[in-house]
């Protein structure tokens, strides 16, 4: 079955756009690739885990299975994400790994063409900043920032290694 030329160039549109799930954290918005995202459920109590790494609030059970959940405020190095009925945990999985983003909102799933999403500036980039992957400008609106799922895998992975410099 051959594909129409209609078909192919929305073949070739589709590959060319990236969906983005936008939420808020004290005022700003950030988004992250809907690819690296299984869902978003409403905020919950988190029992805390004993030894943790700093960047680990706790675990939530969710559907049977046993998640962490990072503070997105925390792991950018912000005040923590305020606890409210706005709040939500974003279930990420990436390399085989689960895990729950507490953020201050879901607010929606932009559409953004691969071509808008610009690289963060030379200047934070140069600094070492690479909690952003990458920027979204919108008309009209403040751009959205688009955040390294890996970055914030790297921030817990440190903060696991400087609760055991401490333990010894």
């Amino acid at each position: 079955m051959s594909m129409s030329s209609a078909d192919s160039t929305a073949a070739a549109f589709a590959e060319n756009r990236v969906d983005l799930a936008t939420f808020e954290l004290h005022g700003q918005d950030f988004a992250i690739d809907v690819t690296q995202i299984r869902e978003i459920v409403r905020d919950r109590e988190v029992t805390p885990l004993p030894k943790a790494p700093q960047l680990i609030e706790g675990v939530v059970d969710l559907r049977g299975a046993v998640v962490p959940v990072v503070d997105l405020g925390r792991a950018l190095g912000e005040a923590p994400v305020d606890a409210g009925a706005a709040a939500r945990i974003v279930l990420i999985e990436v390399d085989g790994l689960l895990f729950g983003l507490r953020v201050g909102g879901a607010t929606e799933v932009l559409g953004a063409e691969a071509g808008a999403l610009e690289a963060p500036p030379a200047l934070a980039t140069q600094a070492g900043y690479d909690a952003v992957r990458a920027v979204v400008r919108r008309p009209d609106a403040r751009p959205v920032l688009v955040l390294s799922v890996e970055h914030i895998l790297e921030s817990v992975f440190r903060s696991a290694l400087s609760v055991q410099g401490e333990d010894s």
